[in-house]
C-alpha cells in the first residue's frame, strides 16, 4: 500500500481512475482483533455515490464505501507471470475462438456475434474484441435482436484478470442485469513438457474427424450436424481415442494454429479413471501439435473441475485470465428495424 513520508498510509486514487487496476485497504466490519483491514486488488470499475466497485481477477465485483477506505494506489496493469508462454488477453481470444469456430456470424463494429444453433455458450455468445461502434446501449439491443431472431439467448463472452481484459465492460453488464452464469479460466503452458509426458506407443489413435466411436465417449449426447461442424472448426484439427470395449476408454481434441496448440474435450471412462489415460491422450496430440510448428499450448477449465485442474498444474500449466459468459435479462428485446 501507498505510505507517506511520515509513514502514514494513504489513499492515492480518485475517480480519475476508473478503468486502471488498482489496490485497496480497507476497514473491515466486525472483524477479529489483529484482522481489522482487508486488502482488495483488481479494476476500479466504478466510484459513484461514494462507492467503489473492484472487479477481481476471477470476475466477483467488490463494493467498498469510501468512509472505510484506508488506503490505494494504481498497481501495474497486470503482474508478472511466473510460468507459461508470453501472450495478450487478445492474442488468446482470438486464438480459442478460432478453434471453436460457429456456422453464423455477423459485426458489429469489431464485436462478433456467433451463432450455432444452441451448441455451447462459446459458439453462441458475443466476443466483444474491441469498440461495437454505437453506444453501448445500443450494442446490447442489437445483440438481444439478433439472438432473438434466432430463437436463441443472448450471451456476451467477457473476459477478467489479464491486461486488456474486460472488467469494466463486466460491470456495465451487470449493471444492466445481464447475469453471470458461468465462469471457467484459459491456461497456458509449453507444449514440448506435455508431449514427453507419455512414451510411444501409448496405445493412442489420432484421426481428423470424430468417428461414431469418438462421439460415444463425448459427453454431449446427441451430437447434430451442426455441433459436428463446431468440432471440426479450427486451422488444423485432431482428434484422439483410446479404444475400448464399446467406447473408447478415453478422448481428446486439438487444434494447431501457429504457435499455439489448444486442448479440449479430453474425456475418460469414469470406470478406467487414475490410469494416465488423459495424459496419455494429451502427450499424443502433444507429439502431433510439435510435428506441425506449435510450441505453446492453451485449455480452458472450469473452477469446479478439480481434478482436470490437478492434472493440468501437474503438466505445467497456469491460469491465464478467467471468461463470463454474461446472460440477457429475461424482459423481452425492444422493437425496431433490425439493423445492426
Amino acid at each position: 500500500m501507498e505510505i507517506s513520508a511520515a509513514g502514514r498510509l494513504e489513499v492515492r486514487i480518485t475517480a480519475a481512475d476508473v478503468g486502471k487496476r488498482v489496490s485497496v485497504r480497507s476497514l473491515r466490519d466486525g472483524g477479529p482483533p489483529g484482522e481489522r483491514f482487508t486488502d482488495t486488488v483488481g479494476v476500479l470499475t466504478s466510484w459513484d455515490n461514494g462507492v467503489l466497485r473492484i472487479t477481481r481477477r476471477n470476475g466477483e465485483s467488490v463494493a467498498i464505501p469510501e468512509s472505510v477506505l484506508v488506503a490505494g494506489k494504481v498497481v501495474p496493469s497486470a503482474p508478472a507471470r511466473r510460468r507459461g508462454p508470453a501472450a495478450s488477453y487478445a492474442e488468446l481470444a482470438r486464438v480459442s475462438a478460432r478453434a471453436w469456430q460457429p456456422v453464423e456470424r455477423a459485426r458489429l463494429g469489431e464485436w462478433e456475434l456467433r451463432a450455432a444453433e444452441g451448441f455451447t455458450r462459446r459458439a453462441n455468445s458475443v466476443l466483444p474484441l474491441g469498440d461495437p461502434g454505437v453506444p453501448l446501449d445500443e450494442a446490447l439491443t442489437a445483440v438481444r435482436r439478433w439472438y432473438d431472431e434466432r430463437g436463441l439467448p443472448a450471451y456476451v463472452q467477457t473476459a477478467t484478470g489479464a491486461e486488456g481484459a474486460q472488467e469494466v465492460l463486466c460491470a456495465e453488464l451487470e449493471r444492466r442485469g445481464w447475469v453471470r452464469e458461468v465462469t471457467a479460466e484459459l491456461w497456458t503452458g509449453a507444449l514440448a513438457p506435455v508431449a514427453d509426458l507419455g512414451a510411444e506407443p501409448s496405445g493412442v489413435v489420432l484421426s481428423r474427424e470424430a468417428d461414431e466411436a469418438w462421439l460415444a465417449r463425448y459427453r454431449r449426447k446427441g451430437v447434430s450436424e451442426v455441433a459436428l461442424r463446431v468440432l471440426g472448426s479450427g486451422p488444423s484439427v485432431w482428434f484422439a481415442a483410446v479404444p475400448g470395449r464399446e467406447a473408447p476408454a478415453a478422448i481428446g481434441r486439438c487444434v494447431v494454429d501457429g504457435r499455439w496448440a489448444g486442448f479440449a474435450a479430453v474425456e475418460v471412462d469414469p470406470a478406467q479413471r487414475r490410469r494416465g489415460l488423459a495424459t496419455a491422450v494429451m502427450a499424443a496430440l502433444a507429439r502431433r501439435a510439435l510435428d506441425e510448428g506449435a510450441s505453446a499450448a492453451w485449455l480452458q477449465v472450469e473452477d469446479d473441475n478439480a481434478g482436470a485442474r490437478a492434472l493440468y498444474d501437474r503438466m505445467g500449466f497456469a491460469a491465464h485470465h478467467a471468461y463470463h459468459h454474461h446472460r440477457a435479462p429475461e424482459s423481452s428485446v425492444p422493437a425496431g428495424d433490425g439493423s445492426a
